[in-house]
């Protein structure tokens, strides 16, 4: 039996107030009302948003309440069949570029621009592009994410953020009757690995225009600046490069061969060289102090004596940079995993890290070099691209 009348409706207080049979008027604390159905579809409850009372009198939405049940009983979705019933709701793949057009003339890295929906045309548009914004629901975030959670992390957050903005956004528009409760999809998935705050790493978007302001953004001598960037372009680690001896490195064929001594999983490690990369021994070859092949390549202020870790690290924090030297590998990896097709075992490859499935060990006896010179090449074209885009930067020069 209904409860509600025209003045009631007109005079209701802050609050949800029933019709019966699953229809409520709600009252914000603002005084705005609107009319929900609750109905329930294969155990699944489901809150159905039927406007603004406003613009939708009581007997209206009675009748339009009374049409879903009816095409629930009929085995419909109650907001699916609201939604072919009105106007045309977006899709995920439409709300994403209408977010996109209006948020981004508020950011100010072009890159970011870009990467904001690159990163959802790889990883979400495949499942949830052709699906109206109001059918998407927690499990299908859920499952996307699953996908990319554990294997590169720091996109997997970002594309939840992403996803969840799209959402949110349909939701003010009325596309949807709640929010995504991202905080509830995140319990479903694995936890990840801890974040080490002292292993920061920038952002791969934002490498090229640090290299090509380095001169000018860090306070450090030439060999600081030039081992900073020779660590970059080889996704080393900080000791393999401060302990790097001439007698390691094949110019001729572009080749730096670590002993296995010096390496963190104890195996020698191949690292094939990018033009830039022989561009910079040969700058450190230029400014050594003798000839003797054990000699460090980037030497310390000492006769002798390699650069120290913090000598690499400070200029980093007088800078005021929110990352750490080692994260460059971090952004190494993702930008491999975010803008190549390189398979993700040529970059752990590239990273020296060790093969923990045994049966993958197995299959990947060589050390995929030539296909590793290939990544790494394309790494290193990235990285210099800043000055190509026509940016009016400083640029560290090699003579």
């Amino acid at each position: 039996m209904s409860k509600l009348t025209a003045l009631k409706v007109e005079r209701a207080k802050p609050g949800r107030h029933g019709d019966g049979r699953g229809l409520y008027l709600v009252v914000s604390g603002t005084g705005a009302k609107k009319w929900v159905l609750r109905i329930q579809k294969s155990k699944k409850r489901y809150d159905v948003g039927l406007g603004s009372a406003l613009d939708v009198p009581l007997a209206e939405a009675r009748e339009e309440a009374h049409d879903i049940r009816r095409a629930v009983r009929r085995g419909e979705h109650p907001i699916v069949w609201r939604n072919r019933n009105r106007q045309s709701v977006p899709t995920f793949r439409e709300t994403a570029i209408m977010v996109h057009a209006e948020h981004k003339p508020s950011w100010k890295n072009p890159r970011h621009i870009a990467e904001w929906l690159s990163s959802l045309e790889r990883y979400a548009f495949p499942k949830l592009g052709d699906m109206q914004v109001s059918e998407i629901d927690g499990p299908l975030v859920r499952d996307v994410l699953a996908e990319i959670w554990l294997s590169i992390p720091e996109t997997a957050r970002r594309v939840r953020q992403r996803i969840g903005t799209v959402l949110d956004y349909a939701h003010a528009k009325g596309w949807r009757e709640s929010e995504m409760p991202l905080r509830a999809v995140s319990r479903g998935l694995p936890k990840q690995p801890k974040r080490n705050n002292h292993l920061a790493a920038m952002h791969w978007q934002d490498v090229p225009e640090f290299i090509a302001n380095m001169e000018t953004t860090l306070k450090a001598s030439e060999t600081v600046r030039l081992a900073i960037e020779f660590l970059i372009l080889t996704a080393a680690r900080s000791g393999e490069v401060r302990g790097a001896r001439w007698s390691e490195f094949d110019l001729e064929e572009k080749t730096w061969s670590i002993p296995a001594e010096r390496m963190k999983a104890g195996e020698a490690h191949r690292v094939p060289l990018s033009d830039r990369a022989v561009g910079i021994l040969q700058r450190m070859w230029e400014a050594r102090r003798t000839d003797d092949p054990e000699t460090y390549v980037f030497e310390g202020q000492k006769k002798g004596r390699p650069l120290s870790d913090m000598t690499l690290t400070m200029p980093i924090r007088r800078a005021k940079l929110d990352i750490t030297i080692h994260g460059f590998r971090s952004a190494f990896r993702d930008w491999a995993a975010e803008h190549t097709s390189y398979p993700r075992e040529l970059a752990e490859k590239a990273l020296a890290h060790a093969v923990q499935n045994k049966v993958e060990a197995a299959y990947q006896r060589g050390d995929l070099f030539d296909k590793r010179r290939e990544l790494m090449n394309a790494w290193a074209l990235y990285c210099e691209s800043a000055t190509a885009i026509g940016n009016n930067v400083a640029r560290l020069q090699v003579r």
